[in-house]
Order: structure tokens, then C-alpha cells, then sequence
């Protein structure tokens, strides 16, 4: 855990940011949380956050560190239940004595919401900004021609009190990559950089209903391989993901390399920084993708609501059917047996990317302007 201020700066302000989650999670949090460090420039702010299950390190801190927004973390006891664990929890918040709580958990109904806010009250924190008290908050808006309201949207929503931050603010997403962190993805994309065009994929996804399957990647790998002559493959995610990427990797004829496992995230969104066309699942990498301004070609389930969880902005292309029961935010799927996403053809995927792969094969690499990216 990070503590970079000194134990005795009693009279700075702490505020405390409630967000569970993973790598997504963090990304499209990103506005809200610059919003926040507007709004409190001064003080100490710290994130309750889960950590990893093998780390000592929280999934958000591998996104945040380096931009400034976040300076110390708390974990959050996943499956916290015991009498114990909360104590623990309260007397570990009470140590840094928080002024504030920002509320960017996801929306579990308003029940839990109060019992949060109770909870973080016997902790001594006395003002709570973005509680979603309202029902209109626990969920996000249904927008024109059947899309939903970007989970992004929803937190600045709920955090209207601190001000504005536009979604479009070419400061929104910015990860503050450093110069070393360019440097290390440089070396590790090695000849990949040397300028033919670039595809950046990622078959990773945190749960089994959101995942397309190898048979169907292997077929779009090997026909893409097919149709962009001359681009470079490179398949970033976390080393678990390795063995799978390298089987795919071997369908590609051009040149390939496997980053899985081999670059920490940040170093991966500044590799991702030098592709033209990112394409994966619903996944963090593909949030990290959209953060740097690489198009994205995704291939999404109904699991969410659609627009929900799309990366951000027009000039990605977002391949999901539509489904009676979108939305049903299962991990597993046994009754339909993932027809929404298994339901997604190949060709489908291919025409999206090599329509995609037209427009930005000029450009080397593809990473759009911030202002391009809405």
C-alpha cells in the first residue's frame, strides 16, 4: 500500500474514491477520476480498491500510476462478510482519516447504496458525492435508436456536483504515458515500429460469456493474414493469455509477436499507441486501445446493455447481435449457450476490420488525435 505523504500532515484534505474492478473498469472511469483531482487539486486522494489475487498491487494502480490522480490505495476485501473484515476495513480508513468519499462503484440498488454510505459514516467520513441515491443514477440512460448510455457518462453523471469534464476533452482519457514507458514498448515491438501498418488483437476476456472462441479466431487470424498483406500482428494480455495467442500468432504469415505477459499495461498502451487497428473482445486491452486513440474492432456479447461498455467514440466499429435478453450480465451462459456473441460470423468480423483497415492504412501509425476520437 502507498502512503507518499507524511503521517503527520493532519491538516490536508483526504479524499477517499470508492471503485472496485479490473483494467476496464479503471479506464472508463478515467474522466470521472480526472474530474475528481479538478475539483480537490490539493488534497490527498486515495482509491478503496480490490487487488489482485496474486499481487499485492490493485488492478487500478496499474492503470493510475503515473497520472497524477490517484496518490495511495486501500484494498477492498473482495467477499467481505465477517464482522472482522469490516473492522479491519473501518480502522484502516479511519487511519487516513478521509474528509470526502467519491462514489464510483458500480450500481447494486439503492439498498446497498445506503448500507454503503452507513458503513463509510461509522468510518468518520461526513461528506458523500456521487451516492446513486436516485434510480436514474443505478442505471444508465436508454439513448436514441436502442444504445445505452456509456458507462463513463453514468459516473460523471452521478459526480454532477464537482463540475463538468466532457467525455471528448482531449485531457479525458489521457493515461500521462512517460517517456520510458514509449521507450520500453518501442523495444519490445522491436521491427514492428519500422512503419508497415499494424494490427493489434487481444482474445482475453475476464469472463466465458464475452468470449467469441478459438475456432472462429483462428479462421478471422488466418483471413486476415490473407487480406493485409504487409501488416504486422502484435497480441498483448496478461501472461495467461500467452499460450492461446501463440497458437493463434502461428495463423498470421506476416511478421507477429507475442506481448502477453511481457509488457506491464502501461507499457502495453503505449504499444497499442503504435497500431492502426486494435481488435479483441470486450476486454480491458480494448479500453486501453480506445484511452490512446487506436480504432477498435470489437466483438461483443449481450451480456451489457449495448453502449454501455463500447469503447468511447464514433470511429470504432462494435460488432454484437442484439437479443431478447441483453443485459443479463451472466459470466456463464448454459441456457442459450453464448448465442448472442457464438451467433457472430466470422465474415462479419473480417469486413469490419478490413473496412476499418481502408481508411487508416495511410496513417502510421493509427493513433488518432484526441479531437478525432468523438
Amino acid at each position: 500500500m502507498k502512503r507518499p505523504f507524511a503521517s503527520g500532515s493532519n491538516g490536508r484534505q483526504r479524499v477517499l474514491v470508492y471503485r472496485l474492478g479490473s483494467l476496464g473498469d479503471t479506464v472508463v472511469a478515467l474522466p470521472a477520476l480526472r474530474l475528481v483531482a479538478n475539483a480537490f487539486p490539493q488534497a490527498e486522494r486515495w482509491a478503496l480498491t480490490n487487488y489482485s489475487v496474486n499481487s499485492k498491487a490493485a488492478p487500478m494502480a496499474a492503470v493510475l500510476d503515473g497520472t497524477g490522480l490517484i496518490h495511495g490505495y486501500l484494498a477492498y476485501p473482495l467477499r467481505l462478510r465477517s464482522i472482522s473484515g469490516l473492522i479491519r476495513l473501518r480502522r484502516e480508513i479511519r487511519r487516513i482519516s478521509p474528509n470526502v468519499l467519491v462514489y464510483l462503484a458500480a450500481p447494486r440498488g439503492r439498498v446497498k447504496a445506503w448500507r454503503d454510505v452507513a458503513f463509510f459514516l461509522s468510518c468518520g467520513i461526513k461528506r458523500f458525492i456521487g451516492v446513486p441515491y436516485a434510480a436514474a443514477h443505478q442505471k444508465p440512460m436508454l439513448l436514441e435508436g436502442g444504445m445505452y448510455e456509456y458507462e463513463g457518462a453514468r459516473l460523471l453523471r452521478c459526480l454532477d456536483a464537482l463540475g463538468a469534464m466532457h467525455l471528448d476533452d482531449p485531457a479525458a482519457f489521457d493515461l500521462s504515458l512517460s517517456d520510458s514507458e514509449h521507450n520500453a514498448a518501442r523495444i519490445a515491438l522491436g521491427r514492428l515500429t519500422d512503419g508497415c501498418p499494424l494490427l493489434a488483437a487481444s482474445v482475453g476476456a475476464k469472463v466465458d460469456v464475452k468470449d467469441w472462441g478459438d475456432e472462429k479466431w483462428t479462421a478471422l487470424i488466418s483471413n486476415l493474414g490473407q487480406r493485409l498483406r504487409g501488416w504486422g500482428l502484435v497480441m498483448v494480455g496478461a501472461p495467461e493469455e500467452e499460450v492461446r495467442s501463440e497458437r493463434l500468432l502461428a495463423n498470421w504469415p506476416g511478421d507477429r509477436l507475442n506481448l502477453c505477459g511481457r509488457v506491464n499495461v502501461r507499457e502495453s498502451a503505449a504499444a497499442l499507441a503504435h497500431a492502426n487497428i486494435y481488435l479483441g473482445h470486450d476486454s480491458g486491452p480494448m479500453h486501453l486501445a480506445a484511452a490512446v486513440g487506436t480504432p477498435c474492432v470489437a466483438v461483443f456479447s449481450s451480456r451489457n446493455r449495448p453502449g454501455e461498455w463500447f469503447p468511447y467514440g464514433r470511429h470504432h466499429r462494435v460488432v454484437f447481435h442484439p437479443i431478447w435478453c441483453q443485459g443479463c450480465e451472466l459470466n456463464v451462459c448454459t441456457a442459450r449457450d453464448k448465442m448472442c456473441i457464438r451467433s457472430i460470423t466470422v465474415d462479419e468480423v473480417e469486413r469490419e476490420v478490413v473496412g476499418l483497415a481502408s481508411q487508416v492504412s495511410a496513417t502510421t501509425p493509427g493513433h488518432l488525435r484526441p479531437e478525432d476520437r468523438i
